[in-house]
């Protein structure tokens, strides 16, 4: 058994693939980037076929089994990725993950990304043999002590140095909240960029986004006031905002809700959904109704008018970007608008 944290993963796979890899928790961003990891580990070995297997209640397990005694497509290696959100597979899945691990098919490997275990499944028998002839990489929350030390880890890695009193104040400010403290880093790259932040730089970066009101203006986006959010979009604009800042906020709200939307199509309840992704008490009125009007691919498209409004930051796509920045805005309030752009 191989058990590894998190942040020792690259190197194990950096050495070579493992037959299984066991990722649980319920700290969802370092559950994605542990995958994230193994995916593309997986890829540049070659493993270029992929299926997904989400289980429900209605899952039939028989699939799985099909899978793992079938050859691959054009006999390529492949990626057999099992999501398993409740962290309980049942008698019919624990026996069917404990033949998989009895007999693992060459030129395969199996990726579990499960919720957090209770402690009597820790125990079980389908646990045991994943751990027995794979990596496992349990993800445990971070504490308060330590997280000013994993933002500032983070940050090194976007070649920005921050003072402790700094760090502090990040860490006071998204409550613990890992998904918020990986976009409060991304929001500081993107206005300061690399280099040293002292706590007098950061604080005023956070003041200027409350006086420009662009979470104000996201909030107003999700909560369907069509009128007041493009009435604050207009205010930023004025104000000078950078047009890339609005469109990260919003593109980082789209993103969340298409993934919790998808969770929902699946077949989730939303109060799990919620939780998974560590939404705010005080915000989940606004993303519930948000989520409401986000159905079937709306999500997707809307991200992909937000790469296309990239595209026109970056000089690469004609139109202009403050249009399309409203027009995103009205969408994701429900308003049915026409583009202004091609």
């Amino acid at each position: 058994m191989t058990q590894l944290r998190p942040d020792q993963l690259a190197r194990q796979l950096s050495s070579g693939l493992s037959p299984v890899y066991f990722i649980h928790g319920d700290e969802t961003l370092l559950i994605n980037e542990c995958a994230d990891a193994v995916r593309a580990a997986a890829r540049h070995l070659g493993y270029s076929e992929r299926r997904v297997f989400s289980v429900d209640s209605a899952f039939d397990w028989n699939s799985l089994s099909a899978a793992s005694n079938s050859l691959s497509l054009f006999s390529e290696r492949r990626i057999l990725e099992l999501r398993l959100p409740t962290g309980k597979p049942g008698r019919e899945g624990g026996r069917a993950i404990c033949e998989y691990a009895q007999r693992p098919p060459e030129d395969t490997v199996l990726l579990v990304i499960s919720a957090k275990l209770e402690t009597a499944a820790r125990k079980s028998k389908w646990v045991k043999a994943l751990n027995t002839v794979g990596v496992s990489v349990p993800v445990w929350p971070v504490e308060a002590t330590q997280l000013p030390a994993w933002i500032d880890k983070r940050m090194r890695a976007h070649k920005m140095r921050a003072s402790a009193d700094a760090l502090q104040l990040i860490a006071d400010r998204v409550e613990g909240n890992l998904l918020a403290a990986a976009q409060e880093i991304e929001k500081l790259y993107l206005l300061h960029g690399p280099g040293p932040l002292e706590l007098e730089t950061v604080a005023e970066l956070v003041a200027d986004s409350a006086r420009y009101d662009i979470f104000v203006l996201v909030d107003a986006a999700l909560g369907g006031d069509a009128v007041y959010a493009q009435r604050v979009l207009a205010g930023l604009r004025g104000e000078g905002v950078e047009p890339v800042l609005v469109l990260w906020a919003l593109a980082r709200e789209i993103r969340s809700l298409a993934s919790m939307a998808r969770a929902i199509n699946g077949g989730q309840p939303l109060g799990r959904v919620l939780a998974e992704r560590r939404v705010w008490e005080k915000r989940k009125p606004l993303i519930s109704g948000a989520l409401k009007r986000t159905r079937g691919n709306q999500g997707w498209c809307l991200l992909q008018r937000c790469a296309l409004i990239d595209r026109m930051l970056k000089g690469r796509a004609p139109g202009s970007a403050w249009d399309e920045l409203l027009q995103l805005t009205w969408r994701l309030a429900g308003v049915s608008v026409l583009p202004v752009s091609a």
